[in-house]
């Protein structure tokens, strides 16, 4: 078969997880994604809400299961020798609907070719094939050298567990229940000082609330470097549950830059400027506390984007006063405040 040789890599990415508007909770996922020719083959895919099958929370059987399958060292999943790539984040179910690819040696080589769209056990790649996509030849040694890395994986990176510190029970109460609903661990505390090294590294962020102050901040720093642990620090923007979510989401996405779809958020002067690095589904939210502290909350913005710069416009009533805006595709999540 001719096809070109492409450039095959991993890096960590997520299925960001949070607390939507109507109420409804989205989980969070974290798994290993395809880098073809320096660019996730997930952005090629259109706007798709899919995890790779190599997800860090399955089973550690499971997972170099998956692994060695896409080396080709167990019998193909689906019939025509094809292999799931992208599935459901919320189910095992090909009905659901999954990317799949045949995947064949030749010679030292791989190749990833007819990609399909596929809810039945049989592919039809004349209605639901991704013609403009593949076929791939990998290299088989760096393609080898990829994935076997992944079988040497610390279980123990892979974790994500948010230590929640604030004087507002009742808040971080309910910010620690959504954050478990969507598969985050968190634990409350006041300080870390006396938590052991061991305990901390099972921490991926710590999250203080508005009436932390710095001096408490610094002596919770100051136990994770004891520790040797690196940790994303959030400072909360305020007691509002489904921005807190965001923001430690954000947090907790390890993955390169460069990689990711939506790379920036500013928002000022009743607009909010985003930027995207492939085509997908944008949406904007907008939380504003009154004066009395209560939340009220606005979706600004749904749809899809281009690549590049956006400026759009938000509806005033939503961002007066003290208000934030959040910005989430599929894959990421960025917060801000509305600069005055």
């Amino acid at each position: 078969m001719s096809a070109e040789y492409a450039t095959f890599g991993l890096a960590p990415a997520i299925r960001a997880g949070g607390v939507l508007s109507n109420g409804h909770f989205q989980a969070h996922r974290d798994f290993v994604d395809f880098i073809v020719d320096g660019r996730p083959l997930l952005f090629q895919l259109s706007d798709l809400d899919a995890v790779s099958p190599l997800a860090s929370d399955v089973p550690p059987a499971i997972f170099t299961a998956q692994v060695r399958s896409l080396l080709l060292e167990a019998e193909a999943p689906l019939p025509g020798g094809r292999y799931v790539i992208y599935g459901c984040p919320d189910c095992e179910n090909l009905a659901c609907g999954a990317v799949t690819a045949a995947i064949e040696p030749d010679g030292e080589d791989f190749i990833w070719r007819d990609f399909a769209w596929q809810t039945e056990e049989r592919a039809d790649l004349d209605l639901n094939g991704y013609h403009g996509i593949g076929p791939f030849r990998f290299q088989g040694a760096e393609y080898r050298t990829a994935l076997a890395s992944l079988l040497d994986r610390n279980p123990d990176a892979a974790r994500r567990r948010v230590l929640l510190i604030g004087a507002r029970v009742a808040v971080l109460a309910k910010l620690a229940a959504a954050l478990r609903t969507i598969g985050i661990g968190a634990d409350i505390t006041r300080d870390a000082e006396d938590v052991p090294a061991d305990e901390l590294r099972a921490y991926g962020a710590v999250a203080f609330g508005r009436a932390v102050g710095e001096e408490e901040r610094a002596a919770v720093r100051r136990a994770f470097d004891r520790a040797g642990v690196d940790v994303a620090f959030v400072l909360g923007l305020a007691p509002i549950v489904p921005l807190l979510v965001a923001q430690i989401e954000h947090a907790l996405d390890r993955s390169p830059v460069q990689q990711r779809r939506l790379t920036r958020l500013v928002a000022a002067d009743g607009e909010a400027g985003v930027e995207v690095t492939s085509p997908c589904r944008v949406r904007l939210t907008a939380y504003r506390l009154d004066r009395l502290y209560r939340t009220h909350t606005h979706e600004v913005f749904d749809g899809h984007l281009e690549p590049g710069r956006h400026r759009i416009a938000l509806d005033a009533k939503a961002v007066r006063g003290e208000s934030f805006v959040v910005a989430r595709t599929s894959g990421s999540v960025l917060v801000e405040a509305m600069a005055r």
